[in-house]
């Protein structure tokens, strides 16, 4: 099957599009990573200058006089406590903060990425290129006309809510006929004849 010059010309300027279009999402992950990166990094620095020396403060001015003035206690329990806020003390200074801020500063960084108006124009403009070629090529199909029997279903489901509330209405409205009693004689009593 030959295509047309038309259909070639067509295809080669698809595919130098879709080249470009391949070009520019490479780019802009790449730009994407290195601002994240960045922020990782200043988000490391900021745990080990800002936070983790106001946790180590903390320490010092709450836990380590409680500790202080139990030494009347027992050694053994003392070293033990000891033992533990210093393991702990180093899992929070080490382990836990630089890994919570590294999470939060990459949060961060593909937040603002996500803010900056170049990303989200050319995040558009590749979606756009993206789904034109899809459809040139026939991957993504169209999205066919609402027909008549949509609004046909739609009227029938409307109809039918209203005939469920009429229902619904006449048998719970209140009508007072049905409440009447009716006037009976009071029947004679027997020891009056």
């Amino acid at each position: 099957m030959a295509l047309s010059r038309k259909r070639r010309k067509e295809l080669t300027r698809l595919k130098s599009q879709a080249a470009n279009l391949w070009d520019d999402q490479k780019e802009l992950l790449d730009h994407a990573n290195l601002v994240v990166r960045e922020a990782r990094r200043q988000a490391s620095h900021y745990a080990r200058e800002e936070v983790s020396p106001r946790i180590r403060d903390r320490y010092d001015d709450t836990l380590r006089p409680v500790v202080s003035s139990a030494r009347s206690a027992a050694e053994s329990g003392i070293a033990g406590a000891r033992s533990a806020a210093s393991n702990t003390r180093h899992r929070i200074t080490d382990e836990v903060i630089p890994n919570a801020t590294a999470a939060l500063g990459a949060a961060l960084a593909a937040i603002e990425v996500a803010k900056n108006h170049q990303v989200r124009d050319a995040l558009d403009r590749a979606s756009k290129i993206g789904t034109d070629v899809g459809t040139r090529v026939g991957i993504i199909q169209p999205k066919p006309a609402a027909g008549p029997g949509k609004y046909i279903l739609i009227g029938i489901g409307v109809v039918a809510f209203a005939v469920v509330a009429y229902a619904a209405w006449q048998t719970l409205r209140a009508d007072d006929e049905l409440w009447v009693e009716e006037d009976v004689a009071p029947l004679p009593l027997a020891n009056e004849s």
